[in-house]
């Protein structure tokens, strides 16, 4: 089959764009949940024929306010149902949807929204409202300020999202209709804004048919399936999210939403009992924290997982497991394998990461315990995704196999380059970077990779955050870091020493956890970054790392940095990556210090 001619399968609604998908979803999935989503302590349900009529609505509404095809409409909210009615509003009315980040500063969203000359934005609540009001004297693009949750706020002149819906319904269906059938394949559907590490974010243009595509290549890889529920909490200004949200609508899987506190996520996976749950690394690295901590015989726990994993992929390939393997499989069923399970509501058929590279033990821990946890690779210049590991085709450690249409190469200097038809049209008013990102028809990633006789990808590095020593060695530092996360103690693991003589850590202690440390050694929490008792367990940890690398690849000191990386105080993207430049130049006294004279 030629790339780019993927049909869409079976179960899904069978939209040429994304423009009529949620009308044809209403049609297809009917009285079946679309949304849950908490309301008090219950989680209340809206099904896919009242989620295309909320779409159709918003859409008559902006189309009688003014808004054209292809003119461009941004959404600032957290991930929340109303996220998902106002995309598919602004793509229903033929419109482009321009993702803004939440905790973007009113600057931020003042770049994102002058840069896309968006004509309309719809805000969250009172909150983000106040960052346009801000900026909006210096937008002349934008016309219409809509507010998804207005209550107890004064809104001013916004418009509140009832009051469009109610706009929209005084409008005639045809009219609905014929924008639809106006929307082609190579319209821009979607802008994503890069979240900046280097510089301002570029806005990468989506089409429709990057979008229809990659929906297609997933559902044809079983990533979802009709009937299964997904808890999200990742942003759905991410394409991650994004992609999860079409899928689901396309094949009638129900989303149920987060309640914007991430202390909520796991006793909302246990009352959701989902059966998909994407995520970035640093949640599983948590949840596996929290699961490994119950257990006092680091030994014993090694030996559990070594028998889940040899049981589970037996019975993977359809092989017979002998009695007496089956007996210690079904104890260790009972004590451990069960109560992980729980965590994700018991009913969990795959987890997928990304974004960030995880550790193979993590990963290997899961599926003994009966939740695969499957990597995958991509960017938003791929429509999200370009390569997926299945469940019964995988390997731990790489990101899987090309989707369907998606070719894979590695080029002479170790990059990842793709093609295919989820491959972005370019960034907006930027045609410096889009000639230097797409070379010949190839993506230029920016990663570093190789590709196994089978034909899985595995990424080695990203080429931007190599490590050349002084003395001309190469290091990847995420492999370091991911070693040093692993422990109880440690949220962020930050290696340095480009073009230094040697490599250095800045260490983060995870919030969650320290409070423990802190009372079984008497100290304050505030005191454990400078404390010995703090610095000999960190010290342990490192040493254990350094054993497994050669000398040059060693980390000589390290520093505990007094709070976490965090989103807020800019160190981290939404997808919880961390901002290596912000980093070095926000701690390069510290880092100064560790070449000067070691620990401080």
């Amino acid at each position: 089959m030629e790339v780019g001619t993927l049909e869409p399968v079976e179960d899904s609604t069978g939209s040429k764009t994304m423009a009529d998908m949620v009308l044809l979803a209403g049609e297809k999935h009917g009285s079946n949940p679309a949304q849950r989503y908490k309301q008090g302590e219950e989680w209340a349900e809206t099904s896919f024929v009242e989620l295309a009529a909320i779409a159709s609505e918003i859409a008559l509404g902006l189309i009688d306010l003014g808004l054209e095809k292809g003119e461009r409409a941004a959404i600032l909210s957290h991930t929340r149902p109303e996220w998902t009615h106002a995309n598919f509003g602004i793509l229903t009315a033929g419109g482009a949807s321009v993702s803004v980040y939440q905790t973007n500063s009113a600057e931020e969203c003042h770049y994102v929204l002058e840069h896309s000359e968006s004509r309309a934005v719809f805000v969250e609540d009172a909150e983000q409202l106040a960052k346009v009001r801000e900026v909006e004297d210096r937008l002349p693009s934008l016309e219409w300020i809509i507010v998804l949750d207005p209550a107890g706020g004064d809104i001013g002149e916004a418009i509140a999202l009832e009051a469009l819906r109610e706009r929209g319904r005084g409008r005639e269906g045809a009219d609905l209709t014929a924008r639809v059938e106006s929307v082609g394949d190579e319209d821009p559907a979607v802008f994503i804004y890069t979240s900046g590490t280097t510089g301002p974010p570029k806005g990468c243009i989506l089409t429709h048919r990057n979008y229809r595509q990659v929906t297609t290549m997933s559902a044809q890889q079983g990533v979802l399936e009709e009937g299964d529920t997904t808890y999200l909490f990742l942003p759905l200004a991410h394409a991650f999210a994004l992609l999860v949200q079409f899928v689901s609508v396309d094949l009638g899987g129900a989303i149920a939403y987060w309640e914007k506190d991430p202390q909520k996520i796991v006793p909302n996976l246990m009352e959701v009992k989902p059966t998909y749950f994407p995520s970035v690394p640093r949640i599983f690295e948590k949840i596996y924290t929290m699961a490994t901590n119950a257990s006092d015989d680091p030994e014993q726990l090694r030996a559990a997982v070594d028998l889940g994993l040899k049981v589970r992929q037996m019975q993977n390939r359809g092989e017979p497991v002998p009695e007496q393997l089956q007996g210690a499989f079904d104890q260790a069923e009972e004590q451990l394998f069960q109560n992980v399970r729980n965590i994700f509501g018991g009913r969990i058929r795959q987890c997928v990461t990304g974004a960030a590279p995880i550790a193979q033990e993590i990963l290997e821990f899961f599926y003994a315990c009966g939740v695969p946890v499957l990597e995958g690779y991509g960017m938003t210049e791929t429509s999200t995704v370009a390569t997926v590991n299945e469940l019964d085709d995988f390997r731990f450690g790489s990101v899987g196999k090309p989707l369907p249409g998606v070719e894979a190469k590695i080029a002479e200097d170790g990059e990842v380059l793709l093609r295919g038809p989820n491959i972005f049209r370019g960034y907006h008013k930027n045609e410096s970077a889009t000639s230097d990102t797409i070379i010949d028809n190839w993506l230029h990633t920016g990663d570093l990779g190789r590709i196994d006789d089978d034909g899985f990808l595995y990424i080695t590095g990203r080429k931007k955050d190599i490590i050349i020593t002084a003395g001309g060695k190469n290091i990847t530092p995420a492999n370091l870091e991911n070693g040093l996360k692993q422990n109880r103690w440690i949220s962020q693991a930050v290696v340095v020493g480009d073009r230094r003589p040697y490599l250095v850590a800045l260490i983060t202690l995870d919030p969650e956890e320290a409070p423990a440390f802190a009372e079984l050694n008497g100290l304050e929490v505030e005191a454990l970054p400078e404390s010995e008792a703090m610095h000999a367990e960190v010290q342990k940890v490192v040493d254990g790392v350094n054993s497994k690398v050669g000398p040059v690849e060693q980390i000589k000191y390290f520093k505990i940095l007094p709070h976490d990386l965090s989103q807020e105080t800019g160190e981290l993207t939404p997808t919880l990556k961390v901002k290596r430049n912000v980093v070095s130049e926000k701690f390069e006294g510290d880092i100064d210090a560790l070449y000067s004279g070691g620990r401080d």
